[in-house]
């Protein structure tokens, strides 16, 4: 009888742990190669996966490489190709090894599937659809241009490589750096993509924030994976004798990039920088008027990365604090010399649990933001509130550091007179609804609304679970966005009450006629329902609904000519006078199917009617703030992928590419 054999949980493959420069140094050369486990799942040549497509064509040369097979025997038996920088198809195996072990850190935090951005086009009768992608296209030699990123329009990453022209000790003339083997360029761009596919709208500038925030939270992705790797982690433990706030590969992104593009030092530094007068690097001390002098989105996302990575420095040196008076005999100086392999080990695994308990809170808080226009205060705020209910009881203190952390970087909510962790989190669903309830002008209980959501929006969930294919998870998901846009927009008292709740305004008469309509009244775009199984800190499970929801508004830059067209008591058709820009506001809601109550509401700081967030996200893009304005709109004469103009239907290009110039 034939013995059934299960299927491997995991698939091993070499990749790099930074990038090929370090392999020609001495010093890190045994710590550059390493083996990545990601889960198994069937592979097609390519490889092609359930996530990941990689297509490598090379448009400059004219040439299509042949696809990595990675179910062969023997690339099976040595844990697929050996490193190397002229194989193409070792650079389509590291990049898919690294975005899945991207993806895996995702799907962990946030107790779902990865969902990549749902494709959006208008039918032959002007209504607007949505596509299901079930994969995201990664082209390793996608353009010959010193830039790699994320196209929202293609659902694709497309990585460039260029020829060195700079002569130094790091580089030689006329080598080429490829940005598809940089392990930190591959996962700040497959973040790129999987933030986007939770928060569509993070790509639509409203404030100096937000396209500092997509940047900030790839870095932030990509360094603490550094801490995913033993080997890597003890070598900079020894050699910074346990202390990571002096200059170490941990806390850097990018090194051959930004040594091959004249830097003379990484790409971008969470906790220091070279001096350019002495060459010497130097820490990086807490600054709270950083964000005041910083816009450009590299530049102001630095603040934050730099927030949180000394919040993660603070953690790691409470939680190792016992290990370095053991090994000082309470004198916390250590003797000269390497410091022992037995506290390497120790020291690296309390770094690890630490980094990892970080990555996973930043990870968790994108589910606790507003749908749009994102700030560091909204982050602070969600990675708090999402901590408070993963970890209830927080003995360690986490939460009291990173709130310590981003003030000693000016980084705090605006409108909160408190820095504390009853004003920071976000509000409880059940306290909102016991306000609503004293303002209704009908009795009604607690009891009857819960009802209702129970029975217009929990019930349609019942279809889905973790282990369903995800077109099928995507296709139920669905439906309860319609059932829930239908309960909110019809006559039904409770849907409206609910929808006064969330911060969404319904009602003709109260949305100014600038205020996009279809028929019904205002209209209300809820683009994104995605469920979350998570494990708390104690062991508890808990399952939620995550429901975004957004309104808009035509902005005009003239300010006369917006009062006029809101004084109208006519409402805006469609073919009203084109817009300047389009205002949004929303909401973010947390729903608990097992207990029917809205568990959380992060709502934007007013409402699609307030005049005054209006009046400031038009100042910001006008420029009349001091920010960079609607530059990003105006499109950059950049030269890439066969001549082709970089614009706004291509942010992170053009992001990218800004920081070139």
């Amino acid at each position: 009888m034939r013995r059934m054999v299960e299927p491997p949980t995991s698939r091993r493959l070499c990749i790099l742990a930074f990038d090929p420069s370090l392999a020609t140094q001495l010093e890190t050369t045994t710590i550059n190669e390493i083996t990545a486990e990601v889960d198994w799942e069937r592979l097609e040549l390519g490889p092609i996966g359930e996530y990941i497509e990689v297509v490598d064509c090379d448009p400059a040369s004219d040439v299509v490489y042949r696809p990595v097979d990675l179910n062969d025997p023997y690339l099976l038996a040595r844990d697929g190709l050996l490193p190397s920088e002229s194989n193409p198809q070792f650079h389509q195996q590291m990049t898919y090894a690294v975005a899945m072990t991207t993806i895996r850190h995702f799907e962990r935090a946030l107790g779902r599937v990865a969902f990549w951005a749902d494709r959006r086009f208008r039918t032959t009768d002007g209504e607007y659809r949505r596509q299901f992608v079930r994969r995201l296209r990664i082209y390793p030699h996608a353009l010959r241009d010193r830039n790699a990123y994320y196209s929202p329009e293609k659902k694709a990453l497309l990585f460039g490589y260029f020829p060195v022209t700079t002569k130094d000790i790091h580089n030689v003339p006329g080598t080429l750096v490829f940005t598809c083997l940089s392990h930190d360029i591959i996962a700040h761009e497959v973040t790129h993509a999987l933030l986007d596919g939770v928060h569509p709208r993070f790509n639509e500038p409203s404030n100096p924030d937000v396209h500092a925030f997509h940047e900030a939270f790839a870095d932030i992705v990509a360094l603490f994976q550094h801490f995913s790797y033993p080997a890597v982690l003890e070598n900079q433990i020894r050699r910074t004798r346990g202390d990571l706030q002096s200059e170490s590969l941990l806390a850097q992104l990018a090194q051959q990039f930004g040594r091959a593009t004249g830097r003379g030092s990484a790409l971008r530094d969470a906790i220091g920088r070279r001096n350019e007068r002495t060459g010497a690097w130097e820490p990086r001390r807490p600054d709270p008027h950083a964000l005041e002098r910083e816009f450009g989105p590299h530049a102001r996302g630095g603040v934050l990365v730099a927030a949180v990575f000394q919040a993660f420095l603070l953690i790691y040196r409470a939680s190792s604090a016992d290990l370095f008076r053991i090994a000082t005999q309470g004198t916390g100086r250590l003797p000269e010399g390497d410091i022992h392999p037995d506290l390497a080990q120790r020291l690296a695994a309390e770094a690890t649990k630490c980094a990892e308990r970080v990555l996973q809170m930043c990870i968790r808080a994108i589910d606790y933001c507003p749908p749009v226009d994102i700030t560091f205060g909204d982050f602070l705020r969600g990675i708090i509130t999402s901590d408070l209910d993963y970890a209830p009881e927080d003995k360690s203190g986490f939460r009291t550091v990173f709130i310590e952390s981003f003030r000693q970087w000016g980084i705090y909510p605006r409108g909160l007179t408190s820095m504390g962790l009853d004003s920071l989190a976000w509000p409880r669903g059940d306290e909102l609804l016991q306000d609503l309830l004293v303002q209704l002008p009908e009795k009604h209980s607690e009891a009857d609304l819960r009802q209702q959501l129970k029975d217009r929006v929990v019930t349609t969930m019942q279809n889905w679970h973790l282990e369903s294919n995800r077109y099928k998870v995507w296709k139920d998901l669905e439906g309860v966005r319609k059932e829930l846009w239908n309960w909110l927009r019809n006559t039904d008292s409770m849907g409206r009450y609910y929808a006064q709740l969330f911060g969404l305004v319904i009602k003709d008469n109260e949305a100014p006629p600038t205020v996009f309509r279809n028929e019904g009244g205002p209209t209300v775009e809820i683009h994104s329902a995605r469920p979350t199984i998570r494990r708390t800190l104690n062991g508890d499970t808990r399952t939620d609904l995550v429901i975004e929801i957004t309104q808009r508004r035509r902005g005009y830059f003239d300010r006369e000519f917006q009062k006029e067209l809101d004084g109208d008591t006519q409402v805006l058709s469609m073919d009203a006078p084109p817009h300047d820009f389009v205002f949004r506001a929303g909401c973010t809601i947390l729903i608990d199917p097992v207990k029917a109550e809205v568990r959380r509401v992060i709502r934007t700081r007013g409402t699609i009617a307030n005049n005054t967030e209006l009046e400031r996200v038009r100042r910001f893009l006008t420029g009349e703030d001091g920010g960079v304005g609607n530059a990003f709109d105006a499109g950059l004469a950049a030269s890439i992928d066969g001549g082709r103009r970089i614009t706004r239907d291509e942010p992170f290009a053009l992001l990218h590419q800004l920081e070139e110039e």
